[in-house]
């Protein structure tokens, strides 16, 4: 649970009376302040929409996103204090170190629950947005590694929000925009300076086709609502008339949206001429929003409490069934399993139960994601890290569900409405699917369910969903989890009828508005149904089922008085079962109706049964349809009223002394029936000979010529076992080679290709045996050249001793190495060296030509320069020197060299002050060099007096200024001097001479003083 924060406690607050504004929540991470940089500079002035932006922020840092984004766009950007309320045309910011929730249009900010370890903001934000919001709320998912982002996309998904991501082409890093995609959450791919543009344009052509869920929609959106459906049926084979219209609507406007278009007539259209856009709104009708451990305490109840009590109603050692339909990507799925697992745990004493759940869902794409069951890391905001531990294995980008979860659960794709549902089932979990269809469509999913359930049964619905009236169905458990126990119901429900499904990818345009819909019934035994079974008991005539050999495969009705079972051995057919009389019949009729695939009957078949006469009429015919039944024999029997009689002893006398005459006339009858019945049998065995004469014919020729073609074939099958076991030997030997061959191959181009060194081989004879690509602008090669001697190509290098310096390699064996200069100004380094075999044997020379003209170039200019400023520091008068960081000399001129009583200025390179001045003064000196050095600061015009070896004073003017380099540090220090001792001695004799003219000036004043002092007196 996430802590509200402790500076500012969450106040209620009020929602704004219109919040027609849309407010768009922008996540990024790695390399997303370029693309929020990108995205918000596309953003008008005046675009009335809010933006709220939320990074992976470090706690520790401050934040200064606030001031980098109000450089490319002239909204306000703000960051965010809590109890914030969101004004459009406002770019808003997550402060470092916080969650950020919001609630009625206000932004809340909260510590989080644990600073360290994996955080997922964005997704904790988005959700929150999405619940809040609703349609009004926009997610856009930027650069970033990780999977934040994914979860919260598809909550504002399931509130029909939009989900806008950046093209993972355009990202610096693309694992969170990629897997957003692979989701299948993203409505506009695009890079991050076009997703502004596409926004707008969605949020300018959303349609309103139903303002609020009371408003009456118009005739003619109905009309196109319903051609929108129609049009579904046909391209998905799925029908969603019974979904909720407002449910349709959304997902409908989000689509128009989408495409900019204004009508819905517009749509029709467009989906028509699209089919790909029906299988895009299929899936967004669907809205598989689902995550582990939805709504925690009805997992809590189920585990502690409801599986317990299955437990305790059930034999040990048993299996438990759930049903999980509308399972989406199966996390409910899953849940249901490790609940279970951890149920079995604290169940005491322990009893061993195994759970097989079925999970089904009518998007294909999600069944498939669901078996794979791999989920982003962002599954560890609803699943605790010991469950995460316990239940998945972490692979790259996410996690997956563990082998032993994974085979408690068997996904299946399945139509709830239209499909027959699971049976004997302990638990079922139909939850936030009820939601979206109409009421009479789940007044007949709940006594479905209902069926499915044993006795005592779970039925789990979602925290909006409720049994409705069907309570005589399903008791509540206790608390508002909505989950539910099966009541054994004295009242029958009646039989629930759906629509079956639509082969809608078969059909055209014009059987789309008249295809009809044949009901699916679910049979739920009642009075009716008990009704009928009496009288297909009582009222129907004994029939048999049998295949087209007169095997029997099923019996209907009561039909001792026409079959009886065969002494011996248990024999099933037909007609060893057929009473005396009806045996003979019955086999003619049967055989003529599978011969001519028509239906036959026969009349008045004396039949004798406990020594009375039977007589009965046999229908017999081949069925075609359905088509599962084609090919078997439905046989019935029909009794002839009254028919059946018991002669008496006087009847019998009486029958015995009027004659032979009505004996003679049944034996004649018998005899004729005897006389067709082979002829039958004897033109059926003509025909069957004639065939098999023919086909025995055909197959003694078929055998002659297989018998030939057999003898050459064992012929040159003994030669070719031979040659391929040679073929083989050679095969495995060549594979080798060229396996080796191949890898050296590869190695050798990838080599030469990556060197970008121009390289030609030579054998021994000095003949061309390979060369790169970069030669030939050296040497005039092309590819069939191979083989030529290097003597009788063209070059374009001045190296006529080319071919003499690479014999003498050859002769030595040593490596030859010079530098070339080519016609075009280039220069090169040309290196020969042997080129030895594996075997360590010499085959031939490798030449390497190594482009230097721009080290040559560069060389020789910096050569120049130091030679033109070597130069130019000799002739003018100032003595300059120049130190390093530790006050050695690097260089100087001329004069101040030989100052230091060096004639050449190298001399005086690596030399301290130690080693040229006086040591009373090098101290003093070395500690000035470094105080401009590390002040940076240069002293100029200073002048100061010195002692020279011979011991002489002098007098010097100096400047040091720092050297830095290209990023400023220092480097070292440049100084100048200038021998000033002439002008001090010049400058102190004047002074003597002025002073002795001011001491002379001075007496003459004083004597001319007395003077005047005298004149006075």
């Amino acid at each position: 649970m996430k802590k509200p924060s402790t500076k500012t406690a969450i106040r209620p607050s009020k929602r704004p009376a219109s919040r027609a504004f849309s407010i768009i929540g922008i996540g990024a991470s790695a390399g997303g302040l370029e693309a929020i940089e990108q995205f918000l500079s596309g953003v008008p002035k005046e675009s009335g929409m809010a933006f709220v932006v939320v990074q992976h922020l470090d706690p520790n840092h401050k934040g200064i996103l606030c001031e980098l984004l109000q450089r490319v766009t002239p909204l306000k950007v703000q960051q965010i204090s809590d109890h914030t309320v969101v004004q459009p045309n406002n770019i808003y910011v997550i402060p470092p170190g916080f969650d950020l929730t919001i609630l009625n249009g206000v932004l809340h900010l909260l510590e989080p629950a644990e600073p360290h370890g994996l955080r997922l903001p964005i997704d904790y934000f988005l959700r929150s947005l999405a619940l809040d919001q609703k349609e009004h709320s926009i997610g856009v998912i930027l650069s970033g590694m990780g999977a934040d982002g994914t979860l919260g996309l598809r909550t504002i998904k399931e509130y029909a929000g939009a989900a806008f991501v950046q093209s993972p082409s355009s990202a610096k890093f693309d694992a969170m925009p990629r897997s957003a995609i692979d989701a299948g959450l993203a409505d506009v791919v695009a890079p991050s300076e076009e997703l502004m543009t596409r926004i707008i344009s969605f949020v300018s052509h959303t349609p309103l086709l139903v303002a609020h869920a009371n408003t009456v929609t118009a005739e003619s959106d109905l009309s196109g609502l319903e051609k929108v459906v129609l049009l579904l049926r046909s391209q998905t084979g799925h029908d969603f008339s019974l979904y909720k219209k407002s449910t349709i609507t959304r997902r409908i406007e989000r689509r128009m949206a989408l495409h900019q278009l204004l009508k819905i007539a517009d749509y029709v259209r467009y989906l028509r001429a699209n089919p790909h856009e029906a299988d895009l709104l299929f899936k967004e009708l669907l809205i598989g929003v689902t995550s582990f451990f939805r709504d925690p305490e009805v997992w809590e109840q189920l585990k502690t409490k409801v599986i317990p009590e299955l437990f305790a109603t059930r034999p040990e050692g048993g299996t438990l069934r759930a049903w999980v339909p509308a399972c989406s990507t199966g996390e409910e799925a899953y849940t249901l399993a490790m609940v279970f697992r951890e149920a079995q745990e604290i169940v005491k004493p322990k009893k061993h139960f195994s759970l097989q759940v079925f999970a089904t869902d009518l998007d294909q794409d999600a069944i498939d994601k669901a078996r794979i069951g791999v989920y982003p890391n962002s599954i560890s905001a609803d699943v605790s890290e010991a469950r995460l531990q316990r239940y998945f294995e972490q692979e790259e980008g996410g996690y997956r569900v563990g082998k032993e979860i994974r085979d408690m659960v068997i996904f299946a794709p399945q139509n709830l409405v239209m499909d027959p549902p699971f049976t004997k089932l302990d638990i079922l979990t139909c939850r936030n699917l009820l939601i979206y269809l109409e009421t009479d469509l789940q007044k007949k999913l709940l006594p479905l369910f209902h069926y499915s359930l044993n006795p005592n049964g779970v039925l789990i619905l979602g925290s909006a969903e409720t049994v409705g009236t069907a309570t005589e169905l399903f008791s509540p458990y206790p608390g508002k989890t909505r989950l539910y126990s099966r009541r054994d119901s004295l009242l029958r429900p009646d039989l629930v009828e759906f629509p079956a499904v639509y082969s809608g990818r078969h059909m055209n345009d014009s059987t789309l508005e008249r295809s009809t819909a044949r009901p699916f019934i679910m049979c739920i035994p009642n009075l009716q149904e008990l009704t009928n079974a009496i009288l297909l008991q009582h009222f129907t005539p004994a029939a048999v089922l049998a295949t087209d050999k007169g095997d029997i495969i099923y019996i209907n009705g009561k039909t001792g008085n026409y079959l009886e079972p065969a002494a011996g051995k248990v024999n099933n057919n037909l007609f060893a079962m057929a009473r005396d009389g009806l045996a003979g019949p019955l086999n003619e009729a049967f055989s003529r109706a599978v011969r001519q695939t028509k239906e036959m009957n026969i009349s008045n078949i004396k039949t004798n049964i406990n020594g009375g006469i039977n007589i009965v009429n046999v229908l017999v015919q081949p069925l075609i349809e359905p088509a599962s039944m084609r090919g078997m024999v439905l046989v019935v029997f029909t009794a002839v009223k009254g028919a059946l009689a018991k002669p008496s002893p006087t009847s019998y006398k009486s029958k015995k002394a009027s004659g032979q005459a009505e004996e003679m006339a049944l034996l004649a009858t018998e005899v004729t029936r005897s006389r067709e019945e082979l002829q039958t049998t004897r033109e059926e065995m003509q025909t069957s000979q004639e065939e098999l004469k023919s086909t025995n014919e055909e197959l003694q020729s078929t055998n002659e010529e297989l018998q030939s073609t057999n003898e050459e074939l064992t012929t040159s099958k003994e030669e070719m076992q031979s040659m391929n076991e040679e073929l083989q030997t050679v095969n495995h030997e060549l594979s080798a080679k060229v396996d080796e061959l191949s890898k050296a191959s590869d190695d050798m181009n990838n080599l030469l290709n990556s060197t970008d060194i121009a390289t030609l081989f030579l054998d021994n004879d000095l003949r061309v045996r390979r060369f790169t690509t970069q030669t030939t602008s050296i040497i005039k090669l092309i590819p069939g050249d191979a083989g030529r001697p290097i003597t009788d190509l063209v070059t374009s290098l001045h190296y006529p001793a080319l071919a003499d310096d690479a014999r003498e390699v050859l002769r030595s064996l040593i490596y030859h190495e010079t530098r070339v200069a080519a016609k075009d100004q280039r220069w090169f380094i040309v290196r020969i060296m042997p080129y030895r075999t594996q075997d360590n044997r010499i085959d031939g020379v490798v030449i390497t030509f190594s482009d230097i003209t721009t080290t040559k170039k560069t060389t020789d200019d910096l050569f120049n320069s130091r030679q033109m400023l070597l130069t130019v520091l000799d002739t003018i008068p100032q003595r300059i020197f120049w130190k390093d960081k530790k006050s050695a000399y690097l260089g100087s001129n001329k004069q101040f060299s030989e100052d230091c009583g060096y004639k050449d200025p190298q001399e005086i390179v690596g030399k301290t002050d130690y080693e040229t001045a006086v040591s009373t003064i090098a101290e003093a000196y070395i500690a000035d060099d470094k105080r401009v050095m590390s002040t940076g600061k240069a002293k100029l015009k200073h002048e100061e007096q010195q002692i020279k070896p011979n011991g002489q004073r002098s007098w010097l003017s100096t400047n040091k200024v720092p050297l830095t380099n290209k990023d400023g540090q220092v480097i070292g220090m440049l100084g100048t001097y200038e021998d000033i001792t002439e002008r001090k001695l010049a400058e102190q004799s004047l002074q003597q001479e002025l002073s002795a003219l001011q001491k002379r000036f001075a007496s003459q004043t004083n004597e001319l003083n007395q003077a005047l002092a005298k004149l006075k007196e």
